[in-house]
């Protein structure tokens, strides 16, 4: 038997009892460490209290406060109380709200390292790929099993390799190198793939550079995206885990989905334009567009180098008028190191506002966000609509950003101009929806033939933020979610009040993007939704359904249904087929796996 693996399949199959695993093979994986941020942790502490678990290894267990570390919102503080208590009683570590991102606190501390395996409620612990480490963002069912059982079980997903070849030119920064993939693949072309990344260039990538191009395998629809570790930084995790590591990488003969060659020196500065990350363009494409504000940090912009970077820009210089420069490095340890470096000092005499470490506006919990009608140039992952507040968000590297913010407007480190652009504001009126709760059960029992009334969406990449939006997180009563169903997507902000129980819902690819956030499920169990029908779903979003006993069905060609809304279809869950029955038309989808039979008519992962 060819035993040759690919770097994911190796991880996996060395952390479960099998000598070999192939794509599509479900295993039960050994998890090294097992962590809940302070949005998740108050729904994983419920789950293990509700189902009177034990915590299997509390030396492999953490809590990590960073969605919102200045505990400025009362809902937050009170659920990271509720952690707090938690980790006492058992003994359990957490990375308080003076710690930083906890994926990056868990690289720093020698919690996660090259051929590793971890798991968190952060949708970006795929960031862990740049130590050549399995990391992966889950839902609070999955993690309250992990802390648990020790074990998740998981999806061998398919692989691909991207070799980039060519010179890096000088004027392309590791943001822009991610932006240039995103141009090239999109949201969905590798949507549920493993990436493994390679090259001459590549080789000689630093870890914060590693971190920023991983970080957004989660936009790209990606598991993860893989680096196999350098010297450097075979050196650097062996330091932090105070043991010397040997290194795990795919096999020479590894068998990929497909091979992507692509020219690096072709790439070139760029910029996420508002609303989607992977729509990107040449820089040029938005110079000169006047700025209200500028964000640096988030998990995938506020390493070491980019602080650095960040004051290069800044010494000597001044944030234009009436634009708010916002600095929030990673950790506290890149805050002392930025302190004791004079960087602090640099910034601040720039203008800026620096606070304290952690994922700031990314999570609406911190200072990063935007009010409506305001512009934004960020180094965050995500400018989904909402996702950083109200206003337009463009994504850039950390010395685009900072040039910007002295410019005024979106420019280039290279080209700041000797005046600031004159501020002139740009404000847009939204009317706010009234929303109403509707409360319904799921039926019992759970039927493997569903009828309903069809809502068609045909739409892609409807992401979590437009399905339950990041500013009603502290929600964990799900009779309260359902209210906020869809809110944030444009044209459907009213569906709470039209949806009634029994209602289907059908999109077309990689529904449930973004976000490991379980009230996106929920929400729709809440209203007595029945179930989605999608051409593909996000990663996270297909475990949390099937956790919940959620029904979703994978359908390829849903279009031939010819749907309408208001036509009746009815799902056969365990057959795969979808069946208008308004139009009599029938097609073939994928039938539940045993796994998600068997959760299903449990009830729950539970």
């Amino acid at each position: 038997m060819n035993k040759s693996m690919t770097l994911i399949e190796k991880i996996i199959a060395n952390h479960s009892k099998l000598e070999k695993v192939k794509p599509g093979d479900i295993v039960d994986i050994v998890i090294d460490a097992r962590a809940a941020r302070d949005f998740g942790g108050p729904n994983v502490v419920k789950n293990i209290l509700d189902n009177n678990l034990s915590i299997d290894d509390p030396s492999k267990t953490f809590f990590t406060f960073d969605t919102n570390p200045t505990g400025s919102d009362q809902k937050y503080a009170i659920n990271q109380h509720k952690c707090r208590v938690f980790a006492r009683e058992h003994g359990i570590k957490v990375f308080d709200i003076n710690a930083g991102i906890g994926t990056h606190t868990l690289i720093e501390q020698g919690l996660a390292y090259p051929g590793s395996t971890a798991v968190t409620t952060d949708s970006h612990a795929n960031i862990l790929g740049s130590v050549g480490a399995f990391g992966q963002g889950m839902g609070d069912k999955d993690i309250a099993v992990a802390f648990n059982r020790g074990k998740v079980w998981f999806k061998v997903p398919k692989s691909v390799k991207i070799n980039l070849n060519g010179k890096r030119p000088e004027n392309v920064f590791a943001k822009d190198i991610v932006l240039n993939l995103l141009n090239r693949f999109g949201a969905n072309q590798l949507l549920g793939y493993s990436i493994e990344i390679y090259g001459e260039e590549v080789d000689k990538f630093t870890l914060d550079e590693r971190i920023t191009i991983a970080s957004m395998a989660t936009e790209m629809g990606a598991i993860i995206i893989f680096f196999t570790p350098n010297k450097e930084i075979m050196d650097f995790c062996s330091a932090a885990t105070g043991r010397k590591l040997e290194l795990v990488k795919a096999d020479e003969d590894a068998e990929y989905e497909q091979v992507f060659d692509i020219d690096l020196s072709s790439f070139v500065p760029m910029v996420s334009l508002p609303g989607k990350p992977h729509d990107t363009v040449n820089i040029i494409e938005a110079k000169k567009t006047k700025i209200d504000s500028a964000f640096i940090g988030s998990g995938t912009n506020g390493r070491r180098e980019d602080m650095r970077k960040v004051a290069e820009v800044l010494k000597g210089k001044k944030v234009a008028p009436g634009v708010v420069l916002k600095i929030v490095p990673t950790t506290n340890h890149i805050w002392d190191r930025c302190l004791d470096e004079g960087l602090i000092k640099i910034y601040r005499e720039a203008g800026a506002l620096v606070s304290n470490a952690g994922c700031a506006g990314c999570a609406a919990g911190q200072v990063g966000q935007n009010g409506e009608g305001e512009i934004t140039i960020s180094t965050g992952n995500r400018n989904f609509p909402g996702k950083q507040g109200k206003g337009l968000v463009y994504l850039a590297s950390p010395a685009t950003v900072a040039a910007s913010a002295v410019a005024g407007y979106i420019t280039t480190f290279d080209d700041i101009p000797e005046q600031p652009a004159v501020f002139e504001a740009h404000y847009q009126e939204n009317t706010s929806h009234e929303e109403r709760n509707k409360q319904q059960k799921a039926p019992e029992p759970k039927p493997e033939i569903l009828k309903g009334r069809v809502w068609y969406i045909p739409e892609d990449n409807i992401d979590t933020d437009m399905i339950f939006h990041n500013r009603y997180l502290a929600i964990t009563d799900i009779n309260e979610m359902g209210q906020y169903t869809f809110d944030n997507l444009e044209g459907y902000e009213d569906f709470s009040k039209k949806a009634k129980p029994g209602d289907i819902v059908v999109v077309h690819k990689n529904f449930g993007s973004g976000s490991s956030r379980q009230q996106a499920v929920d929400c729709f169990k809440a209203l007595g939704v029945q179930a989605i029908v999608a051409k593909s779903f996000g990663a996270i979003y297909e475990r949390n359904a099937i956790n919940a006993a959620f029904p979703i069905i994978t359908a390829k060609n849903v279009e031939d249904l010819q749907l309408e809304d208001g036509n009746e279809v009815e799902l056969d869950l365990k057959g795969g087929k979808i069946r208008n029955l308004t139009k009599n038309i029938e097609i073939d989808a994928e039938p539940f796996s045993e796994v998600q039979l068997e959760i299903y008519q449990n009830g729950g992962l539970f």
